[in-house]
């Protein structure tokens, strides 16, 4: 059996093999150009991390097996910073660049000597059996992470697959050592804002090899359950099972709130123990399939390498030149961006669905872990170029929770929402899909869903309110000015689907609901601001100050910001501002009124003047100049913030990460354009930044972007050459790049002031 089991993992390994090397001509290894370091870390206690993880995982994987240096994670929301210089153990699931905490599930962590219990402490310091660790021996690739924990000499190693972790740890002599396994380990219990409680868990020892337990816990996911197996390479000699101050070694399950067991290895420990780890958000039968269909034996280094090869083929979409700092942060993003969304399903196709109950997906796949707030933006017009079929997946996994709902997913995580942010922006993902002409969707469902969900009051989203008033008065609906503006851009978006699909009604309403932001607009002085139920504004005003998440008319921003966030409608609002001057005069001050101290939030970072790039409403806002008579500032401005705040240390975002959407915006920009509009198949261009980029895509065709004298002070385009011939548009559009072709850029160190004559961007391309 055993050794048929080495024939099919070789047979599995050529197989992935064959395909990588045809999605990969040169054979060339990407993963060397991933730091996974990028983003775990800040550069002083003021500025904010990208809040991502170093640990192994696998591409759109459940499992993000990562050390925890956090007992009760909040920010880094990963669990991980860099500065730390203990770690606590290392636990198989996690969030990649958020700015809420959760997961953390089922924390491993080896020791030598004595079993004693340490006092917990939130500073991370004695809690448990955390070690000290040197970065010196601490290294990471897409699918592997490795450590010494110089407490205890111990090297620990981690790979994953798709539902499974694995643990290597190499001890330095034989003396006695042990494993706990905490099943109490979460996100902070302190938040005032975010409730978090493990109410049930338990762990079962199968035999002396094998355990396996659940865990029910609620937190930023309301409601999670998650079960793991555990099998071991070699037996344990004894076990000890902790319930919260009372400790049991003769009993073969426990259950309890705050439950941890310790398995003690006395033996052999010249031999490296191996443990993989099973993960199932269904059943504990569903975690033993997954297992029993991922890893058959206990040979690390194989698995690890099945691990680099899933991420190799994955990257391999784009082919780059450039330096070796653009290569590494461009990868980086794209292994970032391939993280998540999550699948959740078991190997059998089995799924939690968002009403409890177990559903089976047929093509095995239920996606999660939906941060649309963020990545409506950039992440998913990227997906529709980079992985059209996982697209498909992921939008039918969204209209699985409007089947059960009544409406689309907010933000949702573990197959339920947490409504965390406002606005559907599930919404133009499947606008963006439907207009793309992506395989694999039931487009009349679909479309079904997206109107359901622009007509079906739920949190943050009071429609009734809407249609009687004409806005969102702030004394009625926090967050008004925001959610006016980003549900006016997701009308726009139904209202598109609605004319190509025939319903004409339903496009004359949305269409003009889409410009319900006009009632929020003070020509007086220039900006969106909040009225109340009597049609007044409300005073004081002041465009500087700053909105977290509710209590304030605008959402993580001011209205400096908010201020251009008509991307459905720019034409209309450059005329709203009183012309293409007037409003290239206003973006000039944006980019240069610089953010005072006392008028910024924890949300706030990466400025260039009230320009923040560390959050996503900012993200769009260089492209707009696009659309006026002086787009080279597009190109200034867009080069200036890949050069400054993006970098290829720990300190490598200037701000969240959020699943994907600030790598999108450097990968999207380093290309040379961007999606300002995210469903209407338009790309603006900025300032290429790479020597050459080649997109592979799944139809077979590829795109080149060829760049002439980039580096240096050259990032203005003088010239465009699109299949040959000279192209003067300042945009190009989706059927473009799918269609294959070569578009090549030709920069210089001063604006081209001919550009302005070039075609301005379309409203919209199908």
């Amino acid at each position: 059996m055993k050794k048929l089991f080495f024939i099919i993992l070789a047979a599995a390994l050529l197989f992935q093999s064959c395909l990588f090397t045809q999605n990969n001509p040169q054979n060339i290894d990407y993963t060397k150009f991933v730091n996974p370091f990028i983003g775990t870390g800040s550069v002083d206690s003021l500025s904010l991390s990208g809040s991502n993880f170093p640990g192994a995982c696998y591409p759109f994987g459940l499992v993000q097996l990562s050390p925890d240096t956090r007992e009760y994670p909040d920010d880094p929301c990963s669990g991980y910073e860099y500065k730390d210089s203990t770690i606590l153990g290392f636990s198989h699931t996690h969030l990649n660049g958020t700015g809420c905490p959760d997961l953390y599930d089922f924390l491993f962590m080896p020791f030598g000597g004595e079993i004693k219990w340490k006092a917990g402490s939130d500073d991370g310091k004695t809690t448990g059996f955390r070690s000290k660790y040197r970065h010196s021996t601490e290294k990471a690739s897409p699918g592997y992470y490795s450590v010494v924990l110089d407490d205890y000499k111990i090297r620990a190693e981690m790979t994953a697959t798709e539902h499974c972790g694995m643990h290597k740890y190499t001890f330095a002599d034989q003396n006695p050592y042990h494993l706990v396994v905490d099943l109490d380990h979460s996100l902070v219990r302190t938040s005032p804002y975010r409730f978090c409680k493990i109410l049930s868990s338990q762990v079962r020892v199968i035999d002396n090899k094998t355990i396996e337990g659940y865990r029910i816990i609620s937190g930023w996911a309301k409601l999670r359950k998650v079960y793991f197996r555990a099998e071991f390479s070699r037996p344990f000699d004894s076990h000890i099972f902790k319930t919260g101050q009372y400790e049991f070694s003769d009993i073969p399950i426990a259950n309890h709130t705050d439950l941890k067991i310790i398995m003690n290895f006395n033996k052999d420990n010249n031999k490296p123990l191996i443990v993989k780890v099973g993960i199932s958000s269904v059943s504990s039968e569903g975690a033993k399939e997954n297992l029993d269909a991922e890893i058959k034996d206990f040979n690390f280094d194989d698995i690890s390498l099945l691990a680099n090869k899933a991420w190799n083929k994955e990257l391999s979409c784009i082919d780059i030149e450039g330096t070796d700092r653009q290569k590494s942060i461009f990868y980086t993003g794209l292994y970032h961006l391939f993280i998540q969304p999550n699948n959740i399903a078991d190997v059998s196709g089995k799924y939690s669905s968002t009403d409890n109950s177990v559903k089976n997906a047929l093509d095995k796949k239920h996606y999660s872990t939906f941060s649309l707030w963020d990545t409506y933006r950039a992440a998913h017009p990227l997906y529709t170029i980079l992985q059209e079929d996982r697209t498909a997946g992921f939008i039918n996994s969204m209209l699985r929770q409007y089947k059960t709902y009544g409406y689309l997913p907010i933000w949702q995580l573990w197959g339920t929402d947490t409504y965390c942010m406002i606005g559907n922006h599930a919404v133009p993902v499947i606008v963006d899909a439907y207009f793309k002409r992506i395989r694999g969707v039931d487009y009349k469902l679909a479309y079904e869903a997206v109107k359901a969900s622009s007509k079906t009051s739920h949190k943050n989203a009071p429609f009734n309110i809407l249609d009687k008033y004409g806005f969102f008065p702030e004394d009625l609906q926090t967050q008004s000015v925001s959610l006016i503006l980003e549900i006016a851009y997701n009308d726009w978006c139904v209202a598109q689907m609605a004319k190509k699909m025939g319903h004409e009604d339903d496009y004359k309403y949305f269409l003009k609901r889409s410009g319900y932001y006009k009632n929020l607009f003070d020509k007086s002085i220039g900006f969106f601001r909040a009225k109340n139920s009597s049609n007044e504004w409300i005073d004081p005003f002041n465009p500087l100050t700053y909105g977290g998440n509710g209590g304030f008319p605008f959402t993580e921003g001011n209205a400096w910001q908010y201020l251009w966030y008509v991307p459905h409608d720019v034409y209309s609002f450059i005329d709203l501002m009183r012309g293409d001057k007037k409003f290239t005069q206003k973006l000039d001050t944006f980019f240069s009124l610089d953010a005072k101290p006392g008028d910024v939030n924890g949300n706030a970072s990466g400025f260039i003047g009230q320009y923040a790039h560390g959050n996503e409403p900012s993200h769009h806002i260089v492209y707009l100049y696009d659309f006026t008579d002086e787009p080279w500032k597009a190109q200034y401005y867009s080069a200036k913030i890949m050069n400054e705040l993006y970098n290829d240390q720990q300190s490598g975002y200037s701000g969240n990460e959020d699943c994907g959407q600030m790598s999108a915006w450097y990968i999207f920009s380093a290309m040379g354009f961007y999606p300002v509009n995210p469903a209407n198949s338009v790309y603006c261009f900025g300032s290429p930044q790479l020597k050459k980029a080649t997109i592979n895509m799944a139809n077979g065709k590829q795109f080149k972007i060829i760049t002439n004298n980039a580096g240096a002070n050259n990032i203005y385009i003088q010239k465009i050459l699109l299949n040959g011939k000279p192209y003067q548009k300042n945009f190009i559009t989706h059927n473009d790049i799918v269609s294959g072709g070569v578009i090549e850029f030709f920069l210089g160190k001063t604006p081209n002031k001919k550009m302005a004559d070039y075609e301005k961007p379309i409203l919209i391309a199908e």
